[in-house]
């Protein structure tokens, strides 16, 4: 007979969220004993933030709710959300917060409570945001960060919080269209891109040569390299651990694995030996052997430093013993700031510029950027397969990451030249000719941009606009804008089609033709002629893969 499990009596009593019952506050009140959340080991090197300077300003309650949950955010209690996030809750967002409510508090000549956050007090914070000469993007980001911390104390009823309607807490979209005031990073030129490659390449080599212990810096320009040929993201990079080369089920190959934090999931990049021949585009990107050798050259210098290294570094690739003045000899891992200064360093000592004489500006982000593009160029604008090399959806891709290339602004000036041309002669009569067809006025028409005489090339609105003339002559150039907007249906996003796209087709056959038949402005001859022409031998502006995103990208 079996023995008889015995099961061990727990208390099933949960530890209760505070209400605003447990943050009783009075003027004679001190501030509590430990004002310090430490946020351990992280990418930032900010390991903790003092709430002290914000107790004793007449916000208190406020205050000391904000702390608590940050350290329930710490703990994992409320949402799961990463450490490099909750620093930027204190350090960018309630930092400022406090500011704003201290000055609020001296106006009013009272104390504030937790009860004093309601819609009138976030409309007065995002006018202190507005008053204080921001960017859009600058405002948006304390805002949002802000944002996050006190939904968290609505939700817990440490006051209340109205969701919806003319009173609710939080305006729907307080700085509407601040996405597009900031400006993304763009990708390197050509000629950049391959001066920082022959710079980094150079710096490098003093880590394949010698044996002595990596630097900082070394190691930063060894996370460069692996940035540039895989387009990975800046913390996923920064915390690549010892073992992030796995076994390819190719021979010649290996994956090189890296984490994401925010999604939870992990980027797996193929690795490809020099003696692969085979050009068939993969869902994951490859890199050169030359990567893998770097790799296992750093796990190879740095495996002597693990023995001394702090438990939560011991996992890490990228670890050097520090040479600052106050932590001599100390084990410690590559971040985001002694990053930063490396990539000052490199175009400092090499000279990196941009077009216009400057300083190079560089970052992983516009490594990235560069990596994208380049993978959608040798891919011939196959918008699938690049996302699944940057490890994105094709939507995120195409709006936020592929930019026009150097062919295509070429090409834009050619046209550019051409129409300015055109209309210095005076051939084009009383209408202007477009790709699409005719213009009845270029540059105040219903889509033009109306500021310093600039000509309007939102093409491919030309089908909803007033100003969109077509006669029997503008048929082939109409075709070949239908060809076009059909042929790129297979390879874009289904969301973006549908958005977009698919009602150009419908609006051409409904608007145009089937009108200009109706009026007998057009012959039916004359249709099929011009249809099946643009079909074979479509106008050479509609004749490019990628013109319509180069068009979108340059509105």
């Amino acid at each position: 007979m079996g023995k008889r499990k015995v099961f061990v009596k727990t208390a099933l009593v949960r530890a209760q969220a505070e209400g605003p019952a447990d943050i009783e506050w009075s003027e004679a009140s001190s501030r509590p004993r430990k004002t310090v959340v430490e946020f351990g080991q992280s990418a930032s090197t900010r390991r903790s933030f003092d709430f002290a300077p914000w107790y004793r300003l007449g916000i208190d309650p406020i205050v000391l709710a904000c702390q608590q949950q940050i350290e329930r955010f710490l703990d994992k209690r409320d949402a799961d959300v990463e450490v490099t996030t909750i620093i930027a809750y204190c350090a960018e967002g309630l930092r400022h917060f406090f500011h704003y409510l201290a000055a609020h508090s001296a106006a009013m000549t009272r104390p504030l409570t937790l009860a004093d956050i309601t819609r009138d007090t976030v409309d007065g914070y995002l006018l202190y945001l507005r008053d204080g000469e921001l960017s859009r993007s600058t405002q948006h980001l304390r805002y949002s960060l802000v944002k996050s911390v006190l939904l968290a104390l609505g939700r817990r009823g440490l006051f209340t919080l109205v969701d919806s309607g003319d009173e609710a807490t939080f305006p729907s979209n307080p700085m509407p269209g601040s996405g597009r005031h900031g400006k993304a990073e763009a990708p390197l030129p050509r000629t950049q891109r391959q001066a920082f490659a022959a710079a980094v390449k150079t710096a490098v080599m003093p880590l394949l040569s010698g044996d002595d212990e990596p630097t900082g810096t070394l190691l930063a320009y060894a996370l460069l390299i692996v940035a540039l040929h895989t387009g990975r993201n800046t913390t996923p990079l920064l915390e690549m651990p010892v073992d992030c080369l796995r076994a390819h089920p190719k021979q010649g190959a290996m994956f090189l694995v890296l984490h994401k934090r925010r999604g939870h999931t992990t980027y797996k990049v193929a690795l490809r030996s020099a003696r692969s021949n085979d050009r068939t585009a993969e869902s994951t990107s490859t890199l050169r052997p030359t990567v893998t050798q770097l790799i296992h050259r750093v796990i190879e210098l740095t495996g002597p430093l693990r023995q001394e290294a702090p438990t939560a570094l011991r996992e890490r690739l990228w670890i050097y013993r520090s040479r600052r003045i106050d932590e001599p000899g100390t084990i410690t891992a590559l971040t985001s700031s002694s990053l930063r200064q490396a990539i000052g360093k490199l175009v400092a000592d090499h000279q990196l510029q941009d077009a216009g004489g400057q300083p190079l500006r560089l970052n992983v982000g516009r490594l990235r950027k560069t990596f994208v593009n380049r993978i959608h160029e040798i891919l011939e604008g196959d918008l699938v397969a690049t996302a699944a090399a940057a490890g994105n959806h094709p939507h995120i891709t195409e709006r936020y990451y592929l930019r026009p290339g150097e062919a295509s602004q070429r090409n834009w000036q050619f046209m550019g030249q051409c129409l300015v041309d055109e209309l210095r002669s005076g051939t084009l009569g009383a209408t202007e000719r477009t790709p699409v067809g005719r213009c009845s006025d270029i540059t105040t028409g219903e889509f033009a941009p109306k500021h310093d005489g600039a000509l309007c090339r939102s093409f491919l609105n030309c089908l909803r606009c007033r100003n969109y003339v077509v006669t029997g002559d503008d048929l082939w150039r109409l075709f070949s804008f239908y060809w076009r907007v059909l042929r790129e249906r297979p390879r874009t996003d289904p969301r973006r089609w549908h958005q977009q796209l698919a009602h150009i087709p419908r609006l051409i056959e409904r608007d145009v033709i089937a009108a200009g038949l109706a009026g007998n402005f057009f012959t039916p001859t004359q249709v099929d002629a011009a249809r099946e022409r643009a079909r074979h031998d479509p106008h050479p502006f509609w004749a490019g893969p990628t013109i319509l995103s180069d068009l979108e990208a340059l509105e």
